[in-house]
C-alpha cells in the first residue's frame, strides 16, 4: 500500500475529520513487536515500571512517582520549528520500525497502555523486567478480572511490591481479586479525585507544592470541572506530545507549562479548532425517554465538541471516532456514562466514559463505518441510553436508589 494512501498529512480537513490516523492501519503484528521491543528497552535496569493511560492524569502519575524515587530528569529542548508537526506525537509515528530501540536511561520506566490492551503491558513487566521490580499500574480499570489474571499473576513473580492506583468506578469483585492477588489497591472516589490525586495522597513521599498543583489541575480537567483554564493546556499536551515529554515537563514545570509549548500548543489548536467545528456541525440531538443526547462523529477533540452540544441544549454527548472508540460525556442532568460505556464493554465516570463497541468483523465494516459517519455506532450508544434510562425510571417508580455503583 502507497504511504500516502494512510498519511493524513495533507488531506483537506474535511477529509481528515471522518478518517483516522496513520497508527491505525499499522498492522498489529508489526506494532507489537515494536512495543516487545520498546518495552525491553525501556525495562532494562529499571527499579520501578508505571503501567499507565498516557492521557495526562495517567502521565502525571508517572511523573510524581519518577520525582518519588528520584529518577534522572530529561526534559527535552523545545520542539524544532522546522519539525513536521502535522500528526499527534506518538511514539508509534515517531520511530521507524525497523529501527532498534535506544535503552532509556530512567529508572522509572513508563509502559503506557490503554484500557484495551493492558494485559499486554502487564505481560511486558513479566517478560522484560528485572527480578524485585516495583510495579505500578495508574489510571486503569479492567472491566473483569479474567482480562488480566493471567498477566498479573506473571508480573507479580518477577515484582517485588505491586501497587495499583485509580479512581474508575470498579466492579467489587474485580477490586476483591485484584487485592487478593497481592496487589495495593487504592481506589480513589471517582466524583472527587484523579488518579494522580491518588498517588499524590498514597505515596510516602514529601512532594514539592507544584505537585499538588499539577494534580489539582488536571483533576479539573479529567473530571470534567473545566474551573481552570490551565487544564485544557494539560489536555491538549499530554495529546499531541509524546507520552516520555509529557511526563519530563510536566515534573519540571508542574501545571506551568514553559512559553515554548504554550506556543506549540497555539499552533496546533488552528488544526484542532477546525476539527472541533467539522464535527459540531454534524451533532444530531436525539430525544431518549426525556434526555436531550447529542451525538456526532469525527476526528476531534471529544471535550470541547461535548461541551459545544451542551450548549446547544445536550443532557448528555456521544463523540464517535473514525477508529471506533466513542466518548460519552454527561452533564448535571445525567451522570451515568458510565452505566451506558458498560453496557457496550467500555467504562468511566458518571460524567465521563468510553468505549469501543465490538461490531468492527473486518475492513468494509469500517469502510462503512467512515463513509456512514458511524451510522451503526450510533445506533448501538442510542440503544445503550436507552437502556440506562429506562432503568431509571423502573427504578425511580419502585422508590429505590437508582445508583448502580
Amino acid at each position: 500500500m502507497y504511504d500516502e494512501l494512510i498519511s493524513s498529512e495533507d488531506l483537506p480537513l474535511s477529509r481528515k475529520s471522518v478518517l483516522p490516523g496513520t497508527g491505525f492501519f499499522l498492522p498489529d503484528a508489526i506494532e507489537d513487536d515494536l512495543e516487545d521491543e520498546r518495552a525491553k528497552a525501556k525495562l532494562e535496569g529499571a527499579e520501578a515500571a508505571v503501567v499507565a493511560d498516557t492521557d495526562a492524569d495517567g502521565l502525571a502519575c508517572v511523573a510524581l512517582l519518577r520525582e518519588a524515587y528520584d529518577d534522572v530528569r530529561n526534559v527535552p529542548e523545545p520542539a524544532d520549528e522546522d519539525e513536521d508537526e502535522d500528526e499527534p506525537a506518538s511514539e508509534t509515528d515517531a520511530l521507524d520500525p525497523l529501527e532498534e530501540p535506544e535503552p532509556t536511561p530512567h529508572r522509572v520506566a513508563l509502559l503506557g497502555a490503554s484500557p484495551h490492551d493492558l494485559e499486554d503491558s502487564i505481560q511486558q513487566v513479566a517478560d522484560y523486567a528485572k527480578e524485585g521490580i516495583d510495579l505500578y499500574v495508574c489510571d486503569l480499570c479492567p472491566d473483569r478480572y479474567e482480562y488480566v489474571a493471567d498477566e498479573l499473576e506473571a508480573a507479580l513473580e518477577v515484582a517485588g511490591h505491586a501497587a495499583w492506583y485509580d479512581h474508575h468506578q470498579w466492579d467489587d469483585d474485580v477490586a476483591a481479586a485484584v487485592r487478593d492477588a497481592g496487589v495495593d489497591l487504592v481506589i480513589g472516589d471517582s466524583e472527587e479525585e484523579c488518579t494522580a490525586d491518588v498517588v499524590y495522597r498514597s505515596l510516602e513521599y514529601e512532594f514539592d507544592p507544584i505537585y499538588e498543583e499539577l494534580a489539582a489541575v488536571t483533576r479539573d480537567h479529567d473530571l470534567w470541572l473545566r474551573e481552570d483554564p490551565r487544564s485544557d493546556d494539560l489536555a491538549d499536551y499530554a495529546y499531541w506530545s509524546g507520552p516520555e515529554e509529557y511526563a519530563e515537563v510536566v515534573r519540571e514545570y508542574g501545571a506551568a507549562l514553559p512559553a515554548w509549548v504554550e506556543e506549540f500548543l497555539a499552533e496546533k489548536r488552528i488544526e484542532k479548532e477546525a476539527l472541533i467545528d467539522q464535527a459540531v456541525s454534524r451533532t444530531e440531538l436525539q430525544d431518549v425517554d426525556g434526555y436531550t443526547v447529542g451525538i456526532t462523529y469525527g476526528r476531534c477533540s471529544q471535550n470541547e465538541v461535548a461541551e459545544a452540544m451542551r450548549e446547544q441544549g445536550a443532557d448528555a454527548s456521544i463523540v464517535i471516532k473514525p477508529a471506533g472508540s466513542v466518548s460519552i460525556r454527561g452533564t448535571d442532568a445525567f451522570d451515568r456514562c458510565h452505566e451506558v460505556a458498560g453496557l457496550v464493554g467500555g467504562g468511566g465516570h458518571p460524567k465521563a466514559a468510553g468505549c469501543k463497541p465490538d461490531i468492527y468483523d473486518d475492513m468494509l465494516d469500517y469502510a462503512h463505518h467512515w463513509t456512514t459517519h458511524g451510522a451503526v455506532t450510533k445506533q448501538v450508544l442510542l440503544d445503550a441510553f436507552q437502556t440506562v434510562a429506562e432503568d431509571e425510571q423502573d427504578t425511580d417508580s419502585s422508590g429505590d436508589d437508582h445508583s448502580l455503583e
